[in-house]
C-alpha cells in the first residue's frame, strides 16, 4: 500500500503518527466509494459486524470503513482502472487518478476511525469490479423496495 505514494517513507511516517496515510488512487489501486446505507441494504443488516463478514464474503478483497464522512462509508479497493464503464457512478462513485484516500495501517482493523473492515490478506488482491458492481446494484434494489 505504501508504494502508492511515490516516497514510501512518508505513508509509513503518517500511518505510524495517525493510523491512517492520504495514499494517491490510480496507480496501485483505485477505489469505489459505498454508502453505508447502500452497503447495509445488500447485506440486509444494521450491524457493522455482520456487514464486514458479508463484504469478506460477497467482495472478496480489502474494504475499508469510516465513520466520520457523510454518515459512513466503506471503501472497496479494486485494481486501478479496472472499470473502463462504471454503471453506478452516482449511487457507489468510483474514485481514480486525482483522488486521494485514507487508508488505515494494516493493524487498524476495529473502530474507531477509519479502519479495516476486510483487511488486505496479498499484494495485489483486489475486490473484483463485477462483485463490486453486484453489491451495488443489490443495495440499490433493496432500498427502492424498502422505501428508503
Amino acid at each position: 500500500m505504501a508504494r502508492a505514494q511515490d516516497g514510501p517513507d512518508h505513508a509509513r511516517a503518517e500511518w505510524k503518527t495517525s493510523g491512517v496515510a492520504l495514499l494517491p488512487l490510480g496507480r496501485r489501486f483505485d477505489a469505489v466509494r459505498m454508502p453505508e446505507p447502500l452497503v447495509h441494504a445488500a447485506l440486509d443488516t444494521q450491524f457493522l459486524t455482520e456487514a464486514a463478514e458479508g463484504l469478506a464474503r460477497r467482495l472478496l478483497g480489502p474494504v475499508i470503513y469510516d465513520g466520520r464522512t457523510m454518515g459512513g462509508t466503506y471503501y472497496a479497493l479494486m485494481q486501478p482502472y479496472a472499470a473502463r464503464y462504471w454503471p453506478h457512478d452516482d449511487k457507489a462513485p468510483w474514485l481514480g487518478l486525482g483522488t486521494y484516500l485514507g487508508v488505515p495501517r494494516l493493524d487498524r482493523t476495529e473502530p474507531p476511525g477509519t479502519h479495516w473492515v476486510v483487511p488486505p490478506q496479498a499484494v495485489g488482491r483486489l475486490c473484483p469490479v463485477a462483485l463490486v458492481g453486484q453489491l451495488v446494484a443489490a443495495g440499490w434494489y433493496a432500498m427502492q423496495a424498502g422505501g428508503a
